[in-house]
């Protein structure tokens, strides 16, 4: 699809007061998108697994007004108003204004609540605007019936892009494609779709337990890592291996060969980090538990053979990813040698999931 089908006409009706809720889930990319242009577009591809527990629960109450100038609207986040999130919001409705002409008609109440912590490194921005982007679509489905839900679901991946470039990914279910890739049928830089081949099984009910090793606020945003990579001495170098590992992710995601799939799945990780290392300035989000954690991940699966693997976004905690049949003698893992590298020896239990869903 193209942005012009994003765009539709101006409602002619006005809808009276009400209100709707959406839950949507954090996602956990196995390829990396690190650096972008334009308006939230993606300099590489990336893929992700949805996550299933890892959610922001948004509700949306609006009401009709006289429209002004300027966007109406507050933000309440675990029940407690949040003026420190109304200007990321207010640049957010800029920038959908265009293909949502109704915003200024309303006065929206946002009241929002993560399951897990906010700004930590769990991409809480990635579920938190796809789970207002699906709000804002429900309106606008009111005022459109005719409105598909596949045409829901691209809209919706492409407003939350707006907000959050990873937003894009945790709309569909499984495993999700982001950025246009020649080797990706109906890939797109605009939102994210369904991986589109065969995957198998295993995929289907892998887990992802996170350990957080730091639940406090990131000393540098994504925003800022993301801008850094636009001077990077390695920027081509990593926007090429991006590409090419989501290619070679498409036979293992066929196969099942899970050994092909950590060595992907770490060297990723590894490399987002390396490229915030080597920016300018350069800047280290990995905490030594961090790194103690990684190593007896290699240390356990060198004595085990364990398909256990790691994972990092832009952040401290690590995300451990393994099969579910390993399920119990990982949390046995985790529990006897790693949550003394966690805070507080907290740790969320995760699996891939389904997507965003309407609450009733």
């Amino acid at each position: 699809m193209t942005i012009a089908e994003f765009v539709l006409s101006k409602p002619a009706q006005q809808l009276s007061a009400g209100k709707v809720s959406w839950e949507s889930p954090s996602n956990i990319a196995l390829v990396k998108y690190w650096g972008k242009y334009g308006e939230q577009l993606p300099k590489n591809p990336s893929v992700s697994f949805t996550l299933n527990n890892c959610k922001t629960t948004t509700t949306l109450e609006y009401r009709p007004i006289t429209t002004t100038e300027n966007f109406s609207f507050e933000v309440f986040l675990e029940e407690e108003k949040a003026p420190s999130f109304e200007p990321k919001i207010k640049t957010f409705f800029e920038r959908i204004e265009a293909y949502l002409p109704f915003l200024k008609q309303y006065h929206f109440t946002i009241k929002t609540s993560n399951s897990f912590p906010h700004s930590s490194g769990i991409a809480s921005s990635a579920s938190g605007m796809s789970a207002l982007a699906c709000c804002l679509m429900s309106i606008e489905k009111e005022l459109n019936p005719e409105i598909t839900s596949t045409y829901f679901n691209k809209k919706a991946s492409f407003l939350a892009r707006l907000g959050s470039g990873s937003a894009a990914r945790s709309i569909e279910e499984n495993l999700v494609v982001w950025g246009e890739h020649p080797k990706v049928e109906n890939s797109s830089n605009l939102y994210g779709t369904p991986y589109p081949y065969e995957i198998h099984p295993v995929f289907k009910t892998y887990q992802d337990t996170i350990l957080l090793v730091d639940k406090g606020e990131k000393t540098v945003s994504s925003t800022v890592g993301h801008g850094l990579m636009h001077d990077h001495p390695y920027a081509e170098a990593r926007f090429q291996q991006a590409f090419d590992n989501l290619e070679k992710l498409q036979p293992i995601f066929k196969s099942g060969d899970l050994d092909a799939f950590i060595n992907i799945v770490e060297s990723e990780a590894l490399t987002l980090h390396a490229m915030m290392m080597s920016s300018n300035p350069y800047f280290i989000l990995m905490k030594p538990n961090t790194l103690e954690i990684i190593h007896k991940i290699w240390k356990y699966r060198n004595e085990t053979g364990s398909k256990l693997c790691f994972t990092l976004d832009a952040g401290a905690n690590v995300h451990l990813l393994y099969p579910e049949n390993e399920k119990i003698k990982v949390l046995d893992f985790i529990k006897n040698q790693l949550v003394a590298h966690c805070q507080n020896a907290q740790y969320i239990c995760d699996n891939v999931g389904t997507g965003a869903k309407q609450l009733a």
